[in-house]
């Protein structure tokens, strides 16, 4: 029998937070003491009104059928107003379209628009599904690559020096995952005049940590001067609202692509989860104390973990305004040796304070920079605090 996959599935790698994350699970299973930085998942439980709307909507017996593919009118209602009010976005319930994940939302999104020879800009760092998503729908990844030097950040001269006649659209986070970079009110403004000098160029914003923003200044792609009709906006319940495995995401765009990414969506896996989608109401229409504590705590990690890797020789990092990442450029280490194993890379570094220190992170190649790492400060701050103690010490065995 021929057991080959198809081209597209070798085109793509397995997503490497989920393999980090698997590993620190073996050595875990082995009685080892692992602290996983691996994962962007909130260590915080979902807020408890949104857990009693989803009991309610089971108790009420109505919420067992099929919902409508692109979610229940009442949600997608909420979070049109939620755009209209927050984010001054004029978007209506016909350009919603809620997913099982903002993953799948920008899975959809690939599908509908792409064709092969289509080539998209991806802002690098990027997350590690971006590129994936682009290569299954066929199309090219174009990586523009942002410095440390520039907050991890790309310019919107960058953009304009990556386009050519097959770019389609670009896509980016902000705030960003791997970095926690947050781009201003007047970079974004920057890259939308370049956009729009190119008329079938599209934009696809990714807005998942939103919530997680410690600038004070939300701003939607979207939103800017003639860019409602170029922006697929990309947003979810994961972070902001800690519902991780309740699986809600969605994308806001124009009618016509929101049309093409329901008509993927009706063929792939239909309607998300009725009984997720009440809870995703709750969240969207209810008290945002909860949301606004857990920002608070991720505010007061980041600037903990800042001051500890500053501490360790070697490592460069920036200060990031969003998310809960950091992205340290550890480099400094390739070459250097413990005695027993030499660190040559991103993919060593991690193995080695897994081995050595029993601290998971994931390796900065699968994000777009080989230099680096990314870790996670969804975690508690006595685990932040033992992890970044045993990192230090496991690094200065390097010599």
């Amino acid at each position: 029998m021929n057991q080959n996959l198809s081209a597209r599935i070798d085109a793509i790698q397995e997503s490497a937070t989920l393999a980090m994350a698997a590993k620190a699970r073996e050595f875990k299973n082995r009685g080892i003491d692992v602290i996983n930085l691996s994962l962007g998942e909130p260590d915080f439980k979902t807020p408890q009104h949104i857990c009693d709307a989803a009991k309610k909507a089971i108790d009420d017996g109505k919420y067992f059928a099929y919902p409508p593919v692109a979610g229940y009118q009442d949600l997608r209602e909420a979070l049109a107003a939620k755009y209209q009010n927050e984010n001054k976005v004029p978007y209506k319930p016909e350009n919603i379209v809620v997913s099982n994940g903002a993953k799948q939302s920008i899975a959809n999104t690939m599908l509908a628009l792409l064709n092969k020879g289509d080539e998209v800009i991806v802002f690098s760092p990027f997350w590690v599904s971006y590129d994936a998503l682009v290569r299954l729908a066929e199309a090219t990844p174009v990586i523009v690559k942002g410095s440390l030097e520039n907050d991890f950040k790309v310019t919107a001269q960058q953009v304009e020096a990556a386009i050519t006649p097959k770019t389609r659209a670009i896509i980016f986070s902000s705030p960003c995952n791997p970095t926690g970079s947050v781009f201003s009110r007047a970079e974004l403004e920057a890259i939308s005049k370049v956009v729009l000098k190119h008329e079938n160029l599209l934009v696809i914003a990714d807005e998942i940590y939103e919530h997680i923003n410690f600038t004070g200044d939300r701003v939607s792609m979207a939103a800017l001067p003639g860019m409602f009709d170029r922006t697929i906006t990309v947003n979810g319940f994961a972070k902001g609202f800690a519902m991780t495995g309740w699986r809600v995401g969605y994308i806001a765009a124009p009618k016509w692509i929101a049309d093409g990414c329901n008509k993927v969506q009706g063929q792939i896996t239909s309607a998300n989860c009725s009984i997720s989608q009440r809870g995703a109401l709750a969240a969207i229409t209810g008290d945002m104390k909860p949301t606004e504590e857990m920002v608070k705590q991720y505010h007061k990690r980041r600037d903990i973990v800042y001051n500890l890797l500053k501490e360790i020789a070697g490592v460069k990092a920036n200060y990031p305004q969003g998310a809960f990442y950091f992205f340290p450029d550890i480099s400094s280490y390739f070459g250097k040796s413990d005695g027993t194993r030499t660190v040559k890379n991103s993919d060593d570094f991690c193995m080695y304070m897994l081995e050595k220190a029993h601290v998971s992170l994931v390796p900065g190649e699968a994000f777009g920079d080989e230099k680096c790492v990314r870790l996670s400060y969804a975690a508690a701050e006595k685990d932040l605090v033992e992890a970044l103690k045993r990192m230090k010490e496991a690094l200065a065995q390097l010599k």
